[in-house]
């Protein structure tokens, strides 16, 4: 698995993750804020199995 999540978008990740979560917990939201737990797994994990896909990387360009 190649990282191809970066440091601003695994944070917008992470942060809507939680948020969509929080809001299914109360019933503020339907199921669908479920949701959220893929969007924080892929902030834990840095990968998001449809960016290869749609041929996309917000992980900045290793030098060296």
């Amino acid at each position: 698995m190649k990282t191809n999540v970066g440091g601003i978008d695994r944070l917008l990740r992470a942060a809507l993750g939680l948020v969509l979560i929080a809001l299914a917990a109360t019933g503020t939201i339907g199921l669908w804020g479920w949701l959220g737990v893929v969007l924080l797994a892929t902030a834990a994990f840095s990968f998001c199995p449809l960016y290869p896909l749609l041929g996309i990387s917000t992980c900045p360009l290793k030098k060296g």
